[in-house]
């Protein structure tokens, strides 16, 4: 019933439930590190380093039980004296299952709810011994005070963020959406070289007309123009993105993986072409190989064949005789067994021949028989004696009762 319900926990919990020991994993091996079980354990017993997902019970990744089981107890042992509780150190050749009810002793000391059998643990990997370990990494923490804390974002500059959305910045990307947006007007997605210089040149002209013959002197302050210049530079930031959608890129990018083709063909080529002709050769020289092999071993195979159906033969005849050899056995087992029952049978007669019990067992019936004959022979006397007196009693009876009558009869006549 407890089976059936966890697994009925595990499907409620989703289908992220098969990945959660490698988070529970993932968590461990950082509290270990916290805890520098490093030099603690590993230096200790001359052990590796734990991989992320060492502990972890999947078809995917290499297993050895009874390495990760030893690596298990020795953790869980380290973890149960750093939190302050004594515990021996396991060794190899410890009973397993003695271990694992020791460690859940001192997990459920520790106020954990154990809700799953000793056997969970003894593979050495899985859910079960990841949520161990990380039950006895969390009390070895609160032993040593360590605490996790939430952390400390670095807050960000507003000036850097006033100058992001500041309208006077220039980004590539939005001059390039311009120059599409112009472009999708025409009829084809081209731009017009042409109408951009006729556009450009008036503005050249212009500028050299507006120019002024008379050198210009500044008539502003240095140390004003200075605080000028660093009041307004952060809005001058030019930020150039690169745009991964632009076609230029994915076509030179296409020219340059031709081009390493190309060149890697030429060579894979040749290397294919030598390989080739290797290949070739040494087929040949197997396949002459192979003849001459057999034209020199032809004799020896023939003779194996005719050995093979001579075997074969022999093979039959020998099932035959073991067929005819069963079929006796089963005949002799069952006259073994007439036998017996005979033989049990002559026995039975011979001990009740030569078996006095019965004929004293006659004669004690006959002296009890002798006995209670003369005991009824005794019981019949009395009986008859019984029987004597009663009839005397009735004779005397009617001899007193006619001497009554007489004499009552005379004085009357």
């Amino acid at each position: 019933m407890a089976e059936g319900g966890r697994r009925g926990e595990e499907e409620d919990r989703g289908p992220g439930a098969a990945y959660q020991e490698f988070v529970l994993m993932e968590n461990l091996l950082d509290k270990l590190k916290l805890l520098n079980y490093e030099e603690e354990v590993l230096v200790k017993h001359n052990m590796k380093n734990l991989t992320r997902h060492y502990f972890v019970s999947s078809p995917y990744l290499p297993s050895n039980p009874g390495e990760q089981f030893y690596m298990f107890t020795i953790i869980a042992a380290w973890l149960i004296n750093v939190a302050g509780r004594p515990f021996p150190e396991p060794q190899e050749y410890d009973e397993p299952y003695a271990n694992v009810s020791n460690i859940l002793a001192e997990l459920r000391a520790f106020g954990v709810k154990v809700d799953f059998p000793p056997s969970k643990l003894v593979s050495g990997s899985g859910e079960y011994v990841c949520l161990v370990l990380d039950h006895l990494a969390n009390q070895a923490l609160k032993k040593t005070g360590f605490t996790f804390r939430r952390p400390n974002y670095p807050e960000e500059n507003q000036e850097e963020e006033s100058v992001i959305n500041d309208d006077a910045e220039l980004t590539l990307s939005k001059v390039e959406e311009e120059m599409i947006d112009e472009a999708d007007d025409g009829e084809e997605n081209l731009m017009d070289l042409e109408a951009l210089k006729l556009w450009r040149a008036p503005t050249q002209e212009a500028e050299r007309s507006s120019k002024p013959d008379e050198i210009l002197e500044s008539t502003v302050d240095a140390a004003e123009w200075r605080l000028e210049v660093e009041r307004v530079l952060p809005q001058l930031k030019v930020t150039i993105r690169a745009d991964n959608k632009d076609w230029r890129n994915h076509l030179d990018q296409m020219h340059q993986h031709r081009d390493g083709i190309k060149s890697s063909l030429k060579e894979t080529e040749s290397y294919l072409d030598n390989l080739q002709v290797d290949i070739g050769k040494t087929l040949e020289k197997v396949s002459s190989r192979e003849k001459y092999i057999n034209r020199q071993l032809e004799n020896l195979i023939q003779e194996y064949r005719n050995a093979q159906a001579k075997l074969r033969e022999e093979k039959e005849l020998y099932k035959q005789a073991c067929g005819g050899v069963t079929e006796k056995t089963r005949v002799l087992a069952e006259i073994s067994e007439e036998l017996e029952k005979v033989k049990q049978e002559i026995e039975d007669k011979g001990r009740s021949m030569s078996d006095g019990g019965p004929v004293v067992k006659i004669k004690q019936s006959f002296t009890k028989l002798k006995q209670e004959i003369t005991q009824m022979d005794v019981r019949t006397g009395v009986v008859q004696h019984q029987l004597l007196q009663a009839e005397l009693m009735v004779k005397s009876n009617m001899t007193r009762d006619m001497h009554a009558t007489e004499h009552t009869a005379g004085p009357l006549g």
